[in-house]
């Protein structure tokens, strides 16, 4: 079972340049979050400037949307020249959805269980630190758009972005050195590279493994529906959960 659309070769494809082109990509959306934030900083009069912001533990929440705008617009720069200059065709359906994929909402619940169980024994203090770094300074209409964000707007490009497109590439540029074995590799390496984008040292090993098994979805499907849904479940687990702890308080 290929990842690639059917009739297409893999010598077309530029996976050097693509993987290269996600790089960039990412470096482009995190100075463009870093402008737009700066932008948001002068029409919000916020004292201390740019400076101040980033040492927040909870940011205003329109620091937060444009931070997440800005990385999505270096995302789909990636993917746009993916899908041109980098010869990688969009899987066959790929957004098409089918009856058996409401299954996959499970299947991300079990996931954030899976990883909350895994972490129980080592009693981290800060492991909720990202969720509450979005969500801290957000209330009620803010914090809404920030929860639709991150738990639907964030899957979608993240799937689109690291399995659509890194992945992919990955494992055509891999198969060209290693034909056996590229696919393990591949999935291995895209789900570090997942990982280490969120930079929460804490959350490596859950976002790995979460990575994992979306990078195995899309191999198996050959559709990116499935670990959007599953994405979706995983964060949505996290966004109930903190619903609960302020509802407590």
């Amino acid at each position: 079972m290929s990842v690639l659309e059917p009739g297409e070769s893999k010598n077309h494809v530029r996976a050097g340049m693509i993987v290269l082109a996600c790089l960039i990509g990412f470096l482009l959306g995190e100075i463009v979050a870093t402008l737009l934030e700066l932008v948001g900083v002068q029409l919000a009069h916020f004292h201390g400037g740019l400076s101040a912001l980033s040492t927040l533990a909870n940011p205003p929440w329109w620091a937060n949307v444009l931070g997440l705008v800005g990385l999505w617009m270096g995302f789909a720069a990636a993917i746009y020249y993916a899908r041109g200059e980098g010869g990688l065709e969009p899987l066959n359906d790929q957004w098409r959805l089918r009856a058996g994929d409401a299954w996959f909402v499970l299947l991300g619940v079990g996931c954030q269980f899976a990883v909350d169980l895994a972490y129980a024994p080592f009693h981290f203090k800060h492991l909720n630190q990202p969720v509450t770094h979005l969500f801290g300074g957000s209330r009620g209409v803010t914090f809404a758009l920030v929860a639709v964000l991150t738990t639907f707007a964030a899957p979608v490009m993240e799937e689109w972005f690291f399995r659509g497109v890194l992945f992919r590439a990955l494992e055509v540029g891999i198969s060209r050195f290693a034909a056996r074995g590229s696919t393990v590799l591949a999935v291995i390496l895209s789900a570090g590279l997942f990982a280490l984008a969120h930079a929460e040292p804490l959350q490596f090993a859950g976002l790995a493994l979460l990575g994992v098994v979306l990078a195995i979805l899309v191999k198996r499907t050959e559709r990116l529906t499935p670990s959007v849904i599953t994405h979706v479940s995983f964060n949505a687990v996290a966004m109930v959960s903190l619903l609960l702890q302020r509802a407590g308080h």
